[in-house]
């Protein structure tokens, strides 16, 4: 039978092609649709260009079927054609697509200042992250000149259980949402959260109680991160947290929770301060004054 809506998950799958391997009873799903989607978030940083058999390979997706969604993106834009390679690349025009996202997260321009002052004292990185299903995508970004190997960049992709700023965001869910994030995760890679469960739900918990938490090492072991949630906007059904990652030879034993982590939750106060209610929330009515006064 097909799926209803109310049987939909709240929390998206982690991938179009999750989706895509799940609504094969939908009759409302367009596969097609899908397909070109999965086609294109087969391309990351790692891989720009990708032929069709290599694409065919990536995603399960028969060649022939590739070939016709790979030309399909071509003349629309979304891939450019490398002919000397016989191989595909995105193309400018799926940047059109992020724009109105961060168009619509003008806090990011008022935080950045502020970001890029932190960044620079520490000799690190500060950035702002967005929950998309098990991953934490970043959305702003500031940095010192050499902060090692992880050089964050918007709309790079983290994952939410090894990482402070997965965690910092977890800690703004309601109840029903966080269930749903630990399941989902957990039917993502059992093996992953089995290793991380325990850390995972302690940084929640230090981010509720202190303001930031901590993470060492654990996503990429040259750098110590700290990170304190944002906000969860129940309007838009977005949930933010902002993180500072810096290279572990950097710091000096204790520095991280004792001096970072203070800051960086000092730094969340403040953009939620600056922005105000009417950033977060659908703007309220004002009452009318009469001339009474009341």
């Amino acid at each position: 039978m097909p799926r209803t809506d109310s049987a939909k998950p709240r929390h998206p799958l982690s991938s179009a092609a999750a989706v895509l391997a799940e609504s094969v009873d939908d009759a409302a799903f367009a596969t097609t649709l899908a397909k070109g989607l999965v086609v294109l978030e087969a391309f990351k940083a790692g891989s720009p260009l990708l032929g069709n058999m290599e694409l065919s390979t990536l995603t399960g997706i028969p060649r022939p079927t590739v070939a016709r969604l790979t030309h399909t993106l071509a003349e629309l834009g979304y891939l450019r054609y490398d002919a000397e390679r016989a191989k595909y690349r995105v193309g400018a025009r799926a940047l059109r697509i992020a724009h109105p996202l961060l168009a619509g997260m003008q806090f990011r321009q008022v935080a950045r200042p502020m970001m890029q002052e932190l960044a620079l004292s520490v000799r690190g990185t500060v950035s702002i992250g967005l929950l998309d299903a098990t991953s934490m995508i970043y959305v702003e970004t500031a940095r010192s000149g050499d902060v090692g190997p992880h050089a964050p960049d918007i709309g790079m992709p983290i994952p939410v259980v090894m990482t402070a700023m997965g965690r910092a965001a977890a800690a703004t869910l309601p109840p029903g949402d966080a269930d749903r994030l630990e399941r989902n995760i957990a039917a993502e890679d059992a093996e992953l959260w089995s290793a991380f469960r325990d850390k995972y739900r302690a940084g929640i918990a230090q981010g509720k109680s202190r303001g930031f938490c901590t993470c060492w090492g654990e996503y990429m072991a040259s750098i110590h991160a700290v990170a304190a949630p944002l906000f969860h906007a129940s309007e838009s059904k977005q949930t933010f947290s902002i993180n500072c990652g810096i290279p572990a030879f950097r710091l000096q034993p204790g520095q991280l929770e004792s001096e970072i982590g203070p800051r960086i939750a000092a730094l969340a106060d403040s953009i939620r301060a600056i922005v105000g209610q009417a950033e977060l929330m659908p703007p309220r009515k004002t009452r009318k004054i009469t001339s009474a006064g009341t």
